[in-house]
Protein backbone atom coordinates (compact mmCIF):
# COMPACT_ATOMS: atom_id res chain seq x y z
CA UNK A 1 0.00 0.00 0.00
CA UNK A 2 1.09 3.57 -0.93
CA UNK A 3 1.76 5.50 2.04
CA UNK A 4 0.02 8.73 0.27
CA UNK A 5 -3.24 10.36 2.36
CA UNK A 6 -5.79 12.27 0.61
CA UNK A 7 -5.28 15.73 0.51
CA UNK A 8 -2.22 15.40 2.50
CA UNK A 9 -3.80 14.93 5.83
CA UNK A 10 -1.84 13.28 9.15
CA UNK A 11 -1.57 9.43 8.99
CA UNK A 12 -3.81 9.25 12.42
CA UNK A 13 -6.84 10.68 10.14
CA UNK A 14 -6.13 8.49 7.10
CA UNK A 15 -6.75 4.76 8.75
CA UNK A 16 -9.25 2.16 7.20
CA UNK A 17 -10.83 1.48 10.77
CA UNK A 18 -11.75 4.75 12.26
CA UNK A 19 -12.16 6.37 8.47
CA UNK A 20 -15.63 7.16 8.21
CA UNK A 21 -15.48 8.04 4.43
CA UNK A 22 -13.44 6.17 1.92
CA UNK A 23 -12.27 7.15 -1.16
CA UNK A 24 -11.81 4.94 -4.80
CA UNK A 25 -10.23 6.13 -7.59
CA UNK A 26 -11.34 4.70 -11.39
CA UNK A 27 -8.41 5.37 -13.45
CA UNK A 28 -10.85 4.30 -16.41
CA UNK A 29 -11.69 5.47 -20.08
CA UNK A 30 -12.69 2.52 -22.16
CA UNK A 31 -15.86 4.08 -23.49
CA UNK A 32 -15.33 7.66 -24.13
CA UNK A 33 -15.88 8.75 -27.76
CA UNK A 34 -14.62 12.22 -27.89
CA UNK A 35 -11.80 14.09 -26.14
CA UNK A 36 -10.05 10.95 -24.14
CA UNK A 37 -8.64 11.90 -20.78
CA UNK A 38 -10.57 10.92 -18.05
CA UNK A 39 -8.97 7.79 -16.91
CA UNK A 40 -5.93 10.55 -15.39
CA UNK A 41 -8.89 12.59 -13.69
CA UNK A 42 -8.60 10.56 -10.49
CA UNK A 43 -4.76 11.70 -10.40
CA UNK A 44 -5.52 15.26 -11.16
CA UNK A 45 -8.25 14.95 -8.90
CA UNK A 46 -5.84 13.98 -5.76
CA UNK A 47 -3.47 16.43 -6.90
CA UNK A 48 -5.42 19.23 -6.51
CA UNK A 49 -6.54 18.18 -3.30
CA UNK A 50 -3.21 18.25 -2.49
CA UNK A 51 -2.72 21.39 -2.74
CA UNK A 52 -6.24 22.93 -1.67
CA UNK A 53 -6.81 24.50 1.76
CA UNK A 54 -8.58 21.63 4.30
CA UNK A 55 -9.77 24.25 6.47
CA UNK A 56 -13.74 25.23 5.02
CA UNK A 57 -14.17 28.65 5.74
CA UNK A 58 -18.35 28.53 5.20
CA UNK A 59 -18.57 25.69 7.93
CA UNK A 60 -15.48 26.64 9.97
CA UNK A 61 -14.61 23.46 10.50
CA UNK A 62 -12.23 20.76 9.17
CA UNK A 63 -13.98 17.37 7.90
CA UNK A 64 -11.27 15.52 7.23
CA UNK A 65 -10.84 14.69 10.63
CA UNK A 66 -13.50 12.41 11.06
CA UNK A 67 -11.19 10.10 8.89
CA UNK A 68 -10.75 9.74 5.13
CA UNK A 69 -9.49 6.53 3.87
CA UNK A 70 -7.48 6.75 0.05
CA UNK A 71 -8.25 3.19 -2.07
CA UNK A 72 -5.65 2.58 -4.32
CA UNK A 73 -6.28 3.16 -7.59
CA UNK A 74 -8.55 0.68 -9.10
CA UNK A 75 -7.03 -1.76 -11.54
CA UNK A 76 -9.39 -1.72 -14.08
CA UNK A 77 -10.26 -4.53 -16.74
CA UNK A 78 -10.03 -2.81 -20.25
CA UNK A 79 -13.73 -4.21 -20.79
CA UNK A 80 -16.33 -2.01 -19.47
CA UNK A 81 -19.13 -4.27 -18.03
CA UNK A 82 -15.71 -6.58 -15.82
CA UNK A 83 -14.78 -3.31 -14.61
CA UNK A 84 -18.15 -2.08 -13.74
CA UNK A 85 -18.39 -5.55 -11.80
CA UNK A 86 -14.92 -4.72 -10.13
CA UNK A 87 -16.38 -1.36 -8.76
CA UNK A 88 -19.48 -2.90 -7.84
CA UNK A 89 -17.42 -5.69 -5.55
CA UNK A 90 -15.47 -2.61 -3.82
CA UNK A 91 -18.42 -0.75 -3.57
CA UNK A 92 -20.15 -3.13 -1.66
CA UNK A 93 -17.35 -4.05 0.64
CA UNK A 94 -17.14 -0.32 1.69
CA UNK A 95 -21.37 -0.18 2.24
CA UNK A 96 -21.07 -3.71 4.43
CA UNK A 97 -18.53 -1.92 6.40
CA UNK A 98 -20.48 0.92 7.30
CA UNK A 99 -18.10 3.45 4.42
CA UNK A 100 -19.41 6.73 3.01
CA UNK A 101 -18.37 4.99 -0.23
CA UNK A 102 -17.00 7.81 -2.46
CA UNK A 103 -15.30 7.10 -6.00
CA UNK A 104 -13.09 9.66 -8.38
CA UNK A 105 -13.48 8.82 -12.32
CA UNK A 106 -12.79 8.16 -14.90
CA UNK A 107 -15.68 8.45 -17.22
CA UNK A 108 -19.28 7.96 -16.23
CA UNK A 109 -19.45 4.26 -16.96
CA UNK A 110 -17.36 3.84 -13.96
CA UNK A 111 -20.84 4.69 -11.69
CA UNK A 112 -23.04 1.65 -13.13
CA UNK A 113 -21.20 -0.88 -10.65
CA UNK A 114 -21.51 1.97 -7.45
CA UNK A 115 -25.75 2.73 -8.35
CA UNK A 116 -25.77 -1.38 -8.50
CA UNK A 117 -24.08 -1.85 -5.15
CA UNK A 118 -25.88 1.07 -3.73
CA UNK A 119 -29.52 0.00 -4.78
CA UNK A 120 -28.41 -4.14 -3.27
CA UNK A 121 -27.66 -2.92 -0.49
CA UNK A 122 -29.79 0.45 -0.04
CA UNK A 123 -33.41 -0.83 -1.21
CA UNK A 124 -35.79 1.82 -1.97
CA UNK A 125 -32.34 3.89 -3.10
CA UNK A 126 -32.80 7.44 -4.68
CA UNK A 127 -30.08 8.16 -7.28
CA UNK A 128 -29.97 12.09 -8.08
CA UNK A 129 -27.66 12.71 -11.20
CA UNK A 130 -25.87 15.92 -12.22
CA UNK A 131 -25.24 16.02 -15.68
CA UNK A 132 -25.57 17.89 -18.96
CA UNK A 133 -26.23 14.58 -20.60
CA UNK A 134 -28.91 12.00 -20.15
CA UNK A 135 -27.17 9.16 -19.88
CA UNK A 136 -30.14 6.77 -21.01
CA UNK A 137 -29.08 5.22 -23.85
CA UNK A 138 -29.79 1.39 -23.18
CA UNK A 139 -26.64 0.57 -25.33
CA UNK A 140 -24.00 1.96 -26.99
CA UNK A 141 -20.92 0.82 -29.26
CA UNK A 142 -22.34 -2.97 -28.96
CA UNK A 143 -22.18 -2.60 -24.84
CA UNK A 144 -24.79 -1.53 -21.98
CA UNK A 145 -21.69 -0.91 -20.01
CA UNK A 146 -21.22 2.57 -22.03
CA UNK A 147 -20.60 6.22 -20.40
CA UNK A 148 -23.54 6.90 -22.79
CA UNK A 149 -25.57 4.25 -20.63
CA UNK A 150 -24.38 5.34 -17.62
CA UNK A 151 -28.07 6.11 -15.97
CA UNK A 152 -30.37 3.31 -17.83
CA UNK A 153 -29.90 0.74 -15.08
CA UNK A 154 -30.96 3.47 -12.85
CA UNK A 155 -33.78 4.62 -14.82
CA UNK A 156 -35.44 0.52 -14.39
CA UNK A 157 -34.11 0.11 -10.56
CA UNK A 158 -33.88 3.05 -8.77
CA UNK A 159 -35.84 6.43 -8.06
CA UNK A 160 -33.92 8.32 -10.89
CA UNK A 161 -33.90 12.66 -10.79
CA UNK A 162 -31.91 13.95 -13.76
CA UNK A 163 -30.12 17.70 -13.38
CA UNK A 164 -28.80 19.90 -15.94
CA UNK A 165 -29.55 17.94 -18.62
CA UNK A 166 -29.42 20.03 -21.87
CA UNK A 167 -28.16 17.32 -24.56
CA UNK A 168 -29.64 13.58 -25.63
CA UNK A 169 -30.01 11.49 -28.24
CA UNK A 170 -33.46 10.51 -29.98
CA UNK A 171 -33.34 7.10 -28.68
CA UNK A 172 -33.17 8.20 -24.96
CA UNK A 173 -36.81 9.81 -25.06
CA UNK A 174 -38.70 6.49 -24.11
CA UNK A 175 -36.86 6.29 -21.10
CA UNK A 176 -36.99 9.64 -19.37
CA UNK A 177 -39.06 9.98 -16.49
CA UNK A 178 -40.57 13.81 -17.37
CA UNK A 179 -41.82 14.46 -13.62
CA UNK A 180 -37.99 13.72 -12.52
CA UNK A 181 -35.55 15.61 -15.01
CA UNK A 182 -34.71 19.21 -14.71
CA UNK A 183 -33.23 20.59 -17.90
CA UNK A 184 -30.91 23.41 -17.22
CA UNK A 185 -32.70 25.80 -19.46
CA UNK A 186 -35.39 25.58 -17.15
CA UNK A 187 -33.76 26.28 -14.20
CA UNK A 188 -30.56 28.27 -14.79
CA UNK A 189 -32.61 31.59 -14.45
CA UNK A 190 -34.29 30.29 -11.28
CA UNK A 191 -33.39 30.79 -7.78
CA UNK A 192 -35.94 28.20 -6.55
CA UNK A 193 -35.45 24.85 -7.56
CA UNK A 194 -32.94 23.12 -5.43
CA UNK A 195 -35.90 21.81 -2.88
CA UNK A 196 -37.73 20.95 -6.02
CA UNK A 197 -35.41 18.65 -6.97
CA UNK A 198 -34.84 16.95 -3.15
CA UNK A 199 -38.76 16.52 -2.93
CA UNK A 200 -38.70 14.30 -5.69
CA UNK A 201 -35.63 11.77 -3.65
CA UNK A 202 -36.72 9.21 -0.93
CA UNK A 203 -34.61 9.33 2.20
CA UNK A 204 -31.44 7.84 0.99
CA UNK A 205 -29.50 8.88 -2.01
CA UNK A 206 -26.57 7.88 -4.23
CA UNK A 207 -25.48 11.34 -5.90
CA UNK A 208 -23.81 11.30 -9.12
CA UNK A 209 -21.73 14.02 -10.73
CA UNK A 210 -20.12 14.77 -14.41
CA UNK A 211 -18.51 17.55 -14.64
CA UNK A 212 -19.99 18.30 -17.67
CA UNK A 213 -23.04 19.24 -15.52
CA UNK A 214 -21.26 22.71 -14.88
CA UNK A 215 -20.42 25.59 -17.62
CA UNK A 216 -17.55 25.04 -19.92
CA UNK A 217 -17.02 28.44 -18.78
CA UNK A 218 -16.11 27.36 -15.16
CA UNK A 219 -14.99 23.72 -16.20
CA UNK A 220 -13.76 23.21 -19.55
CA UNK A 221 -11.81 20.36 -19.09
CA UNK A 222 -14.40 17.34 -19.33
CA UNK A 223 -14.66 14.92 -22.43
CA UNK A 224 -17.87 16.05 -23.63
CA UNK A 225 -18.42 19.69 -22.46
CA UNK A 226 -21.98 21.70 -23.48
CA UNK A 227 -22.77 24.90 -23.14
CA UNK A 228 -25.40 26.54 -20.65
CA UNK A 229 -24.51 24.90 -17.76
CA UNK A 230 -24.92 25.27 -14.37
CA UNK A 231 -22.97 27.82 -11.74
CA UNK A 232 -21.16 26.82 -8.54
CA UNK A 233 -23.20 28.55 -5.65
CA UNK A 234 -26.44 27.67 -7.15
CA UNK A 235 -24.88 23.97 -7.01
CA UNK A 236 -23.62 23.61 -3.49
CA UNK A 237 -27.33 25.14 -2.41
CA UNK A 238 -28.56 21.64 -3.97
CA UNK A 239 -25.87 19.80 -2.34
CA UNK A 240 -26.05 21.78 0.75
CA UNK A 241 -29.69 21.37 1.08
CA UNK A 242 -29.42 17.52 0.14
CA UNK A 243 -27.42 16.75 2.63
CA UNK A 244 -29.51 18.11 5.28
CA UNK A 245 -32.31 16.58 4.23
CA UNK A 246 -31.38 13.28 3.20
CA UNK A 247 -29.00 10.31 3.76
CA UNK A 248 -26.18 10.67 1.23
CA UNK A 249 -24.71 6.58 1.23
CA UNK A 250 -22.04 7.85 -1.45
CA UNK A 251 -21.14 9.61 -4.59
CA UNK A 252 -19.02 10.21 -7.37
CA UNK A 253 -17.24 12.57 -9.03
CA UNK A 254 -16.44 11.65 -12.90
CA UNK A 255 -15.81 12.73 -16.62
CA UNK A 256 -12.37 15.08 -15.05
CA UNK A 257 -10.25 15.17 -18.51
CA UNK A 258 -7.23 17.44 -17.02
CA UNK A 259 -5.56 20.01 -19.06
CA UNK A 260 -2.12 20.51 -17.92
CA UNK A 261 -2.36 24.20 -18.80
CA UNK A 262 -5.45 24.68 -16.98
CA UNK A 263 -5.71 23.46 -13.91
CA UNK A 264 -8.88 25.41 -12.69
CA UNK A 265 -11.17 22.24 -13.76
CA UNK A 266 -9.01 19.90 -11.34
CA UNK A 267 -9.38 22.48 -8.38
CA UNK A 268 -13.26 22.69 -9.01
CA UNK A 269 -13.37 19.05 -8.80
CA UNK A 270 -11.16 18.39 -5.80
CA UNK A 271 -13.28 21.51 -4.05
CA UNK A 272 -16.75 20.42 -4.88
CA UNK A 273 -16.01 17.19 -3.40
CA UNK A 274 -14.76 18.52 0.04
CA UNK A 275 -17.08 20.69 0.06
CA UNK A 276 -20.05 17.57 -0.45
CA UNK A 277 -17.74 15.82 2.36
CA UNK A 278 -18.64 18.65 4.60
CA UNK A 279 -22.44 19.17 3.99
CA UNK A 280 -22.79 15.42 4.69
CA UNK A 281 -20.84 15.07 8.10
CA UNK A 282 -20.61 18.55 9.80
CA UNK A 283 -24.49 18.96 9.11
Amino acid sequence: MSDRTYAGIPEEYAGYEKAKVVILPVPYDGTSTWVKGADKGAEAFLEASENMEIYDLESDTEVYKHGVWLDEPLDCDPEPEKMAMQVKAKAEKFFKDGKLFTMIGGEHSVSIGAIMAGAENFPGLSVLHLDAHSDLRPEYHDSPFNHACALHWASKNTNLVQVGIRSMDVVEKPYVNKDKVFYAENIAMRNDWQQDVIDKLGDEVYLTIDLDYFDPSILPSTGTPEPGGLGWYPTLDLLKKLAKQKKIIGFDIVELAPNADNPASDFLAAKLYYKILTYILEK
